[in-house]
This record gives structure tokens, sequence and C-alpha cells, in this order.
């Protein structure tokens, strides 16, 4: 008590009661810290108890954070129209106490993942992020501050989901930006597009899929759904690797599906096969397509990571959920009516999305690649999905048919 005495603490009668000329504050993030005014100092222990403290929850309704002219944190409350530097959390803290990861399962948001996040400081691209599961990932974050690019083939499409989500926040940091996984060209287009923008790059969710089309080839002579779901996808990572690195720590999160245990990729010698992969019209089967396109997104992913940890920038695979409702199926009439007659039973796209926002923002998986995840998981793949050799073969043929059809890209 004499050292309280001393240095004029003793003359409060609660222990957690501030002495005079000490006011407590709090960190956009949430911690408490305490300012000491006489003598112009701040610390993260309480002057009395030396206990470390961060406030708990979200934001009351009606409050936002805000940053005033000073760069100081401001909380406004709109439904009383009032400003002050006191976070309202505060009336409800937490002692600093080490925290378990919360576990997730095939019934969580993506919202929820999120809730409580400050995405601000972060720059997120999604592929085909207009509409499904795209859209509720390119909402989830930019709800919750970050930058998100919207990589997709139809741009009136993407518009209007750029203009859904900022009407349901007007602060939303969303835009869309062309690109046709189908179209090398267009995916380098795209890229020379985002860097023009000199932003960094956080989080890649390589997303958009094509399932039960009919048999097309691309202009790059390619079959579309092998081009559009992993050709593409291998392409746009190759050309904002550089990017990537320069962000690191950086996440690439590929979404593939559980339909890929279902095949294989393998001629007779146990080599990769560009046949069975780009087939002609007479071999097709569109189903066959979209599960030999979902193998090569989890092998594509796993060698991603071994190419690229070393330099800050993780990657893993996603499969959505089973049960999951989408307009992937549309251009299959009898799917379409199958998955209409099972929507009652299907999982939510809030949902649907959770695994891949899982699997980009956890600070458990900080470092942590080359996995397979279903439901927020992790479980694992087929044999040949997790064959490395597969892994490299793809690789080495991604590589040969984009330099093959792209001249001038740098490889990896």
């Amino acid at each position: 008590m004499a050292a309280l005495k001393f240095a004029g603490m003793d003359d409060t009668d609660s222990e957690d009661e501030l002495p005079p000329g000490w006011e407590e504050r709090s960190t956009k993030d949430g911690w408490v810290y305490y300012a000491n005014h006489d003598e112009m100092k701040t610390q993260w222990e309480h002057p009395k108890t030396g206990k470390k403290k961060r406030c708990a929850g979200d934001l009351p309704y009606g409050w936002e954070q805000e940053t005033d002219e000073k760069g100081q944190i401001v909380y406004v409350d709109h439904i009383n129209k009032r400003t002050t530097y006191f976070d309202p959390r505060q009336a409800f803290t937490v002692e600093d106490v080490v925290l378990k990861p919360k576990r997730y399962d095939g019934n969580t948001a993506a919202l929820e993942i999120l809730q409580g996040r400050d995405l601000s400081d972060r720059v997120v691209v999604i592929t085909g992020g207009n509409s499904g599961i795209g859209f509720e990932t390119a909402r989830s974050f930019a709800l919750h501050g970050a930058h998100v690019i919207l990589a997709c083939r139809n741009l009136t499409r993407a518009n209007k989901a750029v203009t859904l989500i900022q009407q349901e926040w007007h602060k939303a940091k969303v835009e869309a930006i062309m690109c046709d996984l189908a179209s090398l060209q267009s995916v380098r287009e795209f890229a020379d597009a985002f860097k023009a923008k000199k932003l960094p790059l956080h989080i890649l969710v390589c997303n958009a899929a094509v399932c039960t089309q009919p048999w097309s080839l691309t202009a790059d002579g390619l079959e579309s759904t092998f081009q559009t779901c992993h050709l593409g996808h291998f392409l746009l990572v190759r050309c904002l690797q550089d990017v990537l690195r320069r962000s690191a720590p950086a996440r690439v999160v590929v979404v593939s599906s559980e339909s890929h245990r279902f095949t294989d990729l393998l001629d007779s010698s146990g080599k990769v096969d560009l046949a069975l992969l780009s087939p002609p019209k007479s071999e097709y089967w569109s189903m066959v397509a979209y599960n030999r396109a979902k193998l090569c997104n989890i092998l594509f992913s796993s060698e991603l990571h071994r190419r690229l940890s070393p330099h800050g920038v993780t990657c893993n695979a996603v499969h959505p959920g089973n049960m999951m409702y989408t307009s992937i199926h549309r251009s299959w009439w009898l799917m379409t009516l199958l998955f209409t007659l099972a929507r009652p039973f299907t999982k939510s796209m809030q949902q649907g999305a959770a695994t891949a926002v899982y699997c980009a923002v956890a600070p458990e998986l900080e470092g942590a690649g080359g996995m397979y995840f279903n439901n927020c998981f992790r479980c694992l793949p087929s044999a040949q999905a997790q064959d490395q050799g597969s892994a490299a073969g793809l690789w080495e043929l991604s590589e040969r048919l984009v330099e093959e059809r792209s001249a001038g890209v740098q490889a990896l």
C-alpha cells in the first residue's frame, strides 16, 4: 500500500477504478490500453491490477468505428447522432487469456467466421464472385472492410453484385474487373488491369467453375470445363505470383469438390493425360469432365503450396459442402430439376462460402497449406489427389499448355 500511496493510487475505492490522470482506451481491434495524461505515456497493463483486457463482442447496433483527421479512432453512434473516443464495448471487457480456436462445421456461415474481424488492410480477389458461393464469399469479406475485386466474365452481372453489396453497406470497397477464365488472353488482361492498380494481394479465391456444360472448345483450342475450372486459374496465379509474394503472408484458396474422388487423370503408363482432360466430343461426358477438373484443383493447390510457401504464400483446397444449391448446373435441365426438388434440404450459400472464408483467414492456418478441407475440417482427398507425382505432372502439362498458347508469360 505504501507504494500505491506514493504513486497516488490509493485514493480509489475499487480495484478496477483508474487513479486520477489515467484514462482507459481501446485499439482498433479491441485491445484495451491505459493513458497517463500526467506523465504522457501509455501502457497495456491496468495501473493497479497489472491485468490486460480486451473488449468483448461486436459494437452495439447503430455504432460504427471510424478514424478522425488526426488518425485517432472514434466511435459514431448513428442512432443518437453522437461521436466519442470511448469504445462502448469497454463496458464489457474480458481478461487477456489464451483462447482456443473456435470449431466450425457444415452449419457455420461465412459471416459467423468473420464476426468481429477487421479486414480493412486486406485486398481480396475472387473469381466468379458475382453469384452463388463466390458472391457470398465476396460479400462476407467486403462487409468486414476488405477491398474486394470480383474477377468475372460477365461484367453486367458483376456490377449488379457490386451494387447489392454497396447497398448493404455504403462504405464497402468492392469492384469488378473482366476476367473470362475460358480465354487465356482475358486472364492476362485481368492480371495487367489488377497490377495497374498498384495494390497488394493478400487473399486469392479461385472459385469460378462450370458444370454439366455441353462439349465445346475455347478460343485456345481446349475443352471449356477443363480450361475454366483449372487452366485459367493456373495462369491467373502465374500472372499474379509476384504480387502475392510481395504481399506475404498471402493465401490462395482453391474451391474443389468431393466429386474429385470419382475419376482419374492418368493414362496406361501412369502419366497425366491431356486426352482425358481435354477429350474430343465423341469421348466427352460433362460430369466426368467436371470431376477431372476438380481433381486438377486439388493437385494444383498442393503443388502451388509446395512452390510458393517458401515465399510466404500458402494454398489450400476446399470442398464447400454436400447438398449445395447453386446455379452451376444450369446447363443441364435434368440436374437443375433434381437440385430444385432437393433445394429444401440443401445448405445456404452463406454456409457454402464458410470453408473458403475459414481457409482464407483462420489464424491457426497461418503458414499452413497443401491441405484439403470439407465443411471447415481438414480431411484426406483421394489417393491420386495426394500423389505428388500427379501434382508435378499436371503442373508441367499446364505450364506447357499456357506457354504454347500464351507466349510471353513468365513461368513460375
